[in-house]
């Protein structure tokens, strides 16, 4: 499980911004919330608020960077800089990066500065009786080239030195088997935001959803029995196997959803998602990245959770990562939302705030480190009303 990112230097932020799932003894039980198996209290999720154009996707977007940097960067071109932007007022300043998770019943931290054009530190730390480091890598400008320390890590040193500017350790050390390398390229984060900001539901992502729910049938089946309940008019989802051909003559298939719906006297019609409302295609593609952290763990990072949906939606949703039942490996949600009922749902230590200010900088806190707040306060009204700030200025 996640306990805490911290970045600075990206995209809206310069200065350094925390996103903390950490809970202390004051929070009540009944917040959506689990221990984690180094021992710490973890929130189950994290809504993320603020004005348009403050910086709440920037907020979500550096743990995806992280995800993609660890796991996948070793598959990168060569020749490409890093994927990310630096504060437009800090270009030829390094950004720095920190992650804290719990991994295999231990917490470990792994730490990363770097510029678009190559990595400067990259750590990994492991928590016995102190964090001791597994490994740190560092740019050496006088010799152009890392060094490189370990323990018990397992990288041949030989192999570690060749890592490229562009690529992570932890990923390239995957290609050669290194057993930790591994474990650590199984965590899973899905999303529905790329490097340039929120996915459309268009047609690309319903197929796809589609196609993972033809895959999984036991998902396919606990989507059915949500979509149901929530009042869609729905009382099943098929999943089918559709042809095409290509410009080129040849055949392609793809997967296609059809919503079954019931009439009067018992009678089923279907009808092509296409033309399902787009609450109806909106949850089932929301469904599709949330399904599978709730079955294995992991995060999901939702921007704009509530896009075309009711805001009553918003809780029975939430509720699927509360219960031990439907979240039984402690997967987690962070999520951007311009719902402010969300606020009457959540505990304080489980919103963060954003705001930009006249500088063009970003800046972030959780709602709970509001001065004189109260856990009785009414959250929603207090919001509205501008007393904690992150508020639209019209």
């Amino acid at each position: 499980m996640l306990h805490r990112y911290a970045f600075s230097n990206f995209q809206s932020f310069r200065e350094r911004a925390e996103v903390s799932w950490l809970l202390d003894r004051k929070v009540p039980s009944a917040v959506w919330s689990r221990a984690a198996d180094s021992g710490e209290r973890l929130s189950s999720v994290m809504a993320v608020i603020g004005p348009n154009a403050s910086g709440k996707t920037a907020l979500l977007k550096p743990v995806l960077f992280l995800d993609w940097f660890i796991r996948h960067s070793f598959a990168a071109d060569p020749a490409q800089p890093l994927p990310f932007s630096p504060h437009a007022a800090a270009t030829g300043e390094p950004s720095e990066f920190e992650v804290d998770a719990d991994f295999d019943g231990r917490l470990m931290r792994y730490t990363l500065r770097c510029t678009p054009q190559r990595v400067i530190h990259e750590a990994l730390y492991a928590r016995h009786e102190r964090m001791r480091y597994v490994f740190v890598r560092e740019w050496n400008e006088a010799t152009q080239g890392y060094d490189i320390k370990q323990q018990d890590f397992g990288f041949a040193p030989a192999e570690a030195r060749k890592v490229r500017p562009n690529a992570s350790l932890i990923s390239t050390a995957a290609q050669y088997g290194v057993p930790l390398a591994l474990q650590l390229m199984s965590s899973r984060v899905a999303s529905n935001i790329h490097q340039f900001g929120r996915m459309v539901n268009d047609a690309n992502q319903l197929i796809a959803a589609a196609e993972h729910f033809a895959s999984d049938e036991a998902q396919r089946q606990h989507l059915v029995r949500l979509l149901s309940a929530w009042d869609l008019g729905l009382s099943d989802v098929q999943v089918r196997a559709m042809e095409t051909t290509l410009a080129d003559g040849k055949k392609d298939k793809f997967w296609l959803p059809f919503g079954v719906h019931r009439a009067a006297g018992g009678t089923t019609f279907e009808l092509p998602f296409p033309v399902e409302s787009s609450g109806t295609q909106g949850a089932f593609m929301l469904l599709h990245r949330l399904l599978p952290v709730l079955q294995s763990g992991g995060l999901a990072v939702i921007d704009e959770f509530e896009n075309d949906l009711h805001p009553h939606m918003l809780e029975p949703i939430l509720d699927l990562f509360a219960s031990p039942t439907t979240n039984p490996h402690g997967g987690q949600l962070l999520f951007t939302c311009h719902a402010m009922e969300v606020l009457n749902l959540v505990h304080k230590s489980q919103v963060m705030l954003v705001e930009k200010d006249a500088a063009n900088e970003s800046s972030a806190w959780r709602l709970d480190s509001v001065e004189g707040i109260r856990s009785d306060d009414n959250f929603y009204a207090k919001y509205m009303a501008g007393a904690y700030g992150a508020v639209p200025q019209l």
